[in-house]
């Protein structure tokens, strides 16, 4: 109620002062109209001539009336000097003399009066007309009544009333919410709990033993107890001031305050305290009204953070090293890996020498003091140490020999002064001291009980020598990269023999044959080996197998995987078998070895494996291809373009469920086909489309260059620095065994046609300039086509070819295949096949859809080949030694040579030479 009543004596005496400005304000303005009215009459033109005239009245009296309406006054009095009106706005006025004070007037100054006249109470301004000369001729008065005057104010007191009325209602108003907000915030507490509170919390505030800084949402420091002012040192002034303005503060303590964010004990440092300091926002619901922080004494502390700090600083050191030390499997960048870990922060200069066996992925033997440096990082790069790669042998007197034989690590905090290490070589250790360097730890690489290396940490722009916590975090560095590099050895041991292993499966060396040139490269991946593999194996009737294959994987499971698959298909082309039933066959392989291992529970099987098996004949320039989920050859043509031909691809091997198909492509002399495992063209960083395209682009109108131009071109182009698979290429360039190599004529079927054989087979080699073998062509001919007329159907069909020997090819309607068999010293046949073996260098039989074909191979004369390109003489012609279906001339007991049930039929005399026999 109290404010209340303030308020509304405050609003009445508010009232009060308007009305009587609003008064003061009118009767002000009736007088400043009354002069400019009395003023602009006195000096209108005509006015002196007017009070000259015989009638003024006459003259200025209409004038008056008219004016004083239009100006706002009640009344124009024009007077002469005597005081007597010319006009008024009563008429029965005039000529008489006029109310009011006109002694200043005659003077020459304006007037201003309030009297009582023929109107009433009046306001009024007297001012005189003035001559040219500046007398005085006449008075003009102009004026208001009072009553309208205090009208026009009366006027607004309703609306002053009003107003302060208003103004009441909303004071009291507002008194009520501020005299609520005020209750809910003290929370009900009255003046004298305030105010004891107050002292309180002013008693507390400068008491405790803890700084309170209070900083408002400007910056400015509105708040700090003593404590706080003594340590922050503080000005007296300092509360008002922008904490920017704060010179006894750090930056970081200025940016804290001012950022507002919540801390709790960040450290600080003032001067020479270390400052724990808390921060809060005063309102945590809008964060609108500044910040509270609180301000400990750590001092204390200080020299505890020191150590602190350099605990944490080595803790960082470990986290840096455990995460930069072992990232690879590789034995020289771990070493490196150790050296950068520990410079700068542990050492100026770091050395790191492993014993040579270490490197190849072996063990260290021997005493283990003959140590080549393989890395050496510091902070400048004209360093006086051994370069990497030299081989040291340390004398015992060295602290690298001591920690050798001991397995501990050795600290020397002077080396210009340690005798034993200058005994290694006076020279070199005069130029490291003369350097600078001055202290050394060098640390044993221990692993599993076995010492590989040594570390060595070297100090020369630090001044302090390396103490007993330098040696703790040594050995802990080298703990931890010794396991690395132990880990890198027994990788590069296994990836050695992985590697070994998978090229002893790979072929060595390609086979002699005239079909094809050939080129190849295999790469194996960074990751390690892999089951890619490829083969050239030469075929009867100078015919030559392609085969690229990939065993998906890595490791020694896939390479071994490899060897199985190319021995096997090394044994099913010695079947002759075409390219689809070969990889059928494969197939078989691959899922009985899945089977096999699933049944054992020991292996992985084969999880996924391709394969592309081709055939090409140089006499018919075909080439038969089918694949088992293997990407297609690209064909470099002789015209310079390249295409994939479209060739029906069959499920990877070990699918099952599927047949292959076989395609035939004739290639023109010349075409260079080019085989390749998915390594090649795949990326991960690509499409498979855009390896095929940068395939083709590096083979595009590269017709006139070498296989082994193509290959490496092939593997610029398509290769990554670190390929993530291993590749398998191969490219061959087709090559055309012409007509004049061969011969070939239908035989009658008819027994006395072997000797028009005999007799046409001499003249052929007469023409070849093979007279050498031509008893024992006619031997072999005379026995093959008198089986086939005997034994088998139409047609027969004969075919002599000159290649790298000559082959003779016996071709009939039947599917009957003969075979060597022992014959009884008293049969009188049987011997034929057996005398075939012993004159040839290998024979066989190959199937083909209109029946089959009996083949056999002899070697040329030494004058008709070159002896080192001889097959005759390169085991590699005949990489499987034989194969089913073929035969050699052997030893011991003579076999005999049957057609399954008819090989005890004798032979007529015209088929054979008397003493050979006939079958």
């Amino acid at each position: 109620m109290l404010q209340v009543a303030v308020v509304l004596l405050l609003v009445l005496g508010a009232i009060l002062a308007l009305v009587l400005e609003s008064r003061h304000a009118s009767e002000t303005e009736a007088r400043n109209r009354s002069v400019a009215v009395a003023e602009t009459f006195a000096h209108s033109p005509g006015i002196i001539a007017a009070l000259e005239s015989p009638n003024p009245t006459a003259i200025l009296q209409p004038l008056t009336e008219a004016a004083r309406g239009p100006a706002g006054v009640d009344f124009i009095v024009v007077m002469n000097t005597h005081g007597i009106r010319y006009t008024h706005p009563l008429p029965d006025r005039i000529g008489k003399p006029f109310v009011g004070t006109i002694g200043p007037s005659l003077a020459g100054h304006v007037y201003t009066e309030s009297v009582y006249g023929p109107l009433g109470h009046e306001v009024q301004a007297i001012v005189p007309v003035k001559a040219s000369d500046g007398s005085v001729v006449g008075l003009v008065s102009a004026g208001l009544k009072v009553k309208n005057v205090t009208t026009a104010g009366d006027r607004q007191l309703p609306v002053i009333l009003g107003a302060g009325a208003v103004a009441l209602a909303v004071a009291t108003t507002g008194s009520a919410l501020i005299a609520r907000r005020l209750k809910r915030q003290t929370r009900g507490l009255g003046p004298a709990e305030m105010t004891q509170m107050y002292e309180h919390h002013d008693a507390v505030l400068h008491a405790v033993r803890e700084g309170v800084v209070i900083v408002g949402q400007d910056g400015r420091l509105l708040l700090a107890n003593d404590e706080a002012r003594e340590l922050l040192g503080l000005p007296a002034d300092a509360e008002g001031l922008h904490v920017s303005e704060l010179r006894n503060l750090d930056p970081d303590t200025v940016e804290l305050f001012l950022s507002g964010r919540e801390a709790t004990d960040e450290m600080h440092r003032c001067g020479g305290r270390l400052l724990a300091v808390s921060q809060r926002r005063t309102d945590r619901h809008r964060g609108a009204m500044g910040t509270v922080a609180t301000i400990r004494d750590s001092t204390e502390l200080l020299a505890l953070t020191g150590k602190a700090e350099v605990a944490g600083n080595r803790l960082a050191l470990l986290y840096e090293a455990g995460v930069g030390i072992g990232t690879t499997l590789d034995v020289v960048r771990t070493a490196e890996e150790l050296a950068r870990a520990a410079v700068p922060g542990l050492a100026d200069f770091v050395t790191v020498d492993l014993a040579d066996p270490v490197m190849q992925g072996d063990e260290p033997t021997g005493t283990g003091r003959e140590l080549r440096r393989v890395t050496v990082h510091g902070i400048r790069e004209d360093h006086p140490f051994y370069p990497p790669g030299k081989l040291t042998a340390f004398v015992p007197s060295t602290p690298q020999a001591r920690g050798l034989d001991s397995g501990r690590s050795q600290v020397v905090p002077d080396l210009s002064v340690a005798r034993g290490w200058q005994v290694q070589d006076p020279e070199w250790t005069r130029r490291v001291v003369e350097y600078g360097v001055h202290s050394l730890i060098t640390t044993p690489l221990t692993a599993r009980g076995i010492v590989l290396g040594i570390a060595n940490f070297w100090r020369s722009q630090k001044p302090e020598p390396f103490d007993e916590e330098d040696r703790s975090l040594a050995e802990e560095l080298v703990a931890r990269a010794a396991v690395s590099i132990d880990n890198a050895r027994r990788y590069t041991r296994e990836h050695a023999m992985a590697v070994t292993l998978q090229r002893s499966l790979l072929p060595r060396a390609l086979p002699d044959q005239s079909a094809l040139d050939v080129a190849h490269r295999y790469l194996p991946a960074q990751s390690g080996v892999s089951g890619d593999w490829f083969d050239v194996i030469p075929l009867p009737s100078s015919r030559v197998a392609l085969v690229v294959g990939d065993v998906v994987g890595h490791g020694l499971h896939a390479a071994a995987t490899m060897g199985r698959l190319r021995t096997a298909v090394h044994n099913f082309s010695a079947l002759d078998l075409p390219p689809d039933e070969l990889l059928g066959h494969l197939d078989e392989l691959v899922d009985r070895i899945d089977q096999e291992e699933a049944d054992s529970g020991i292996g992985t099987g084969v999880t996924g494996a391709t394969c592309l098996y081709a055939i090409y004949d140089p006499v018919s320039q075909l080439c038969t291809i089918a694949r088992a989920g293997h990407p297609a050859p690209a064909l470099l043509r002789p015209d310079g373009s390249v295409d994939f031909p479209e060739l029906p691809i069959g499920p990877p091997l070990g699918v099952g469920g599927l047949p292959f198909e076989t395609a035939q492509i004739h290639l023109a002399e010349g075409t260079q086909i080019v085989l390749y495992t998915d390594g090649l063209i795949e990326e991960r960083t690509r499409d498979f489309d855009v390896g095929m395209e940068l395939l083709r682009q590096a083979l595009v109108s590269r017709q006139d260059r070498q296989p082994e131009e193509n290959c490496r071109a092939v593997l610029d182009a398509l290769l990554p620095a670190r390929p993530q698979d291993d590749v398998a290429l191969l490219i061959a360039r087709t090559q055309v065994l012409g007509a004049e190599h061969v011969a070939e004529r239908e035989v009658p079927f008819d027994p006395a046609a072997v000797a028009e054989i005999r007799a046409w087979t001499a003249a052929k080699l007469d023409e070849w300039d093979l007279s050498d073998l031509e008893f024992g062509t006619e031997l072999i001919l005379s026995e093959l086509v008198t089986n086939a007329i005997r034994y088998a159907s139409p047609p027969v069909h004969l075919r002599l070819l000159r290649d790298r020997g000559l082959i003779c090819e016996v071709s009939d309607g039947s599917s009957t295949s003969p075979h060597l068999r022992y014959a009884a010293s008293m049969d009188e046949g049987g011997r034929g096949l057996f005398l075939v073996a012993q004159l040839t260098k290998r024979w066989g039989t190959r199937y083909s859809p209109q029946g089959k074909i009996i083949w056999a191979e002899q070697p040329l004369p030494a004058l008709a080949t070159d002896p080192a390109t001889d097959p005759a003489t390169d085991p590699a012609t005949d990489p499987d030694g034989s194969g089913s279906g073929s035969g050699k001339g052997p030893s011991g007991p003579l076999p005999v040579a049957s057609h399954r049930s008819e090989d005890t039929a004798p032979a007529p005399a015209s088929a054979a030479v008397p003493w050979i026999g006939g079958g």
